[in-house]
């Protein structure tokens, strides 16, 4: 319990702070129009930029696609992430690698480094669980 002259001297410390003041941060309000808009461009948001017509190509998953969307679903049901965390995982790949791998290469590639980052993998248990894999299928060709 504080004694009275204790509250007096709490008090005039306490009225003393202040908070300090912040630097103007940079919104919309203070940019060109141009810049808000790059600013506001997410990697995987492609929709009504220009680029060259795809054809749609009505195809079967390849055997790795459909185990890779089942791993991801294992790692969801497990707790690991959720939809969105892979999404955004996907997203902070970076352009190189977004729009380099294939679909399921991207979200094959998002868990390995989540399980990493997450320490549920070491990146040398990776690599030699990698190797397993490539071995296995080696020997089976």
């Amino acid at each position: 319990m504080h004694s009275p002259s204790g509250l007096d001297t709490l008090q005039r410390r306490v009225l003393g702070l202040a908070p300090q003041p912040a630097d103007r941060l940079d919104s919309p309000y203070w940019i060109s129009n141009e810049s808000y808009q790059a600013l506001r461009h997410v990697l995987h948001d492609v929709g009504g930029q220009p680029d060259a017509s795809v054809p749609y190509l009505d195809k079967d998953e390849a055997d790795w696609e459909l185990r890779t969307y089942v791993l991801c679903e294992v790692l969801a049901w497990r707790g690991v992430w959720n939809s969105e965390v892979r999404r955004r995982a996907e997203n902070d790949l970076g352009a190189t690698l977004y729009f380099g791998l294939p679909y399921y290469g991207r979200w094959i590639t998002a868990a390995a480094k989540t399980l990493v980052d997450k320490g549920l993998i070491s990146v040398s248990e990776l690599a030699a669980r990698i190797d397993a894999v490539r071995a296995r299928r080696e020997a089976g060709s």
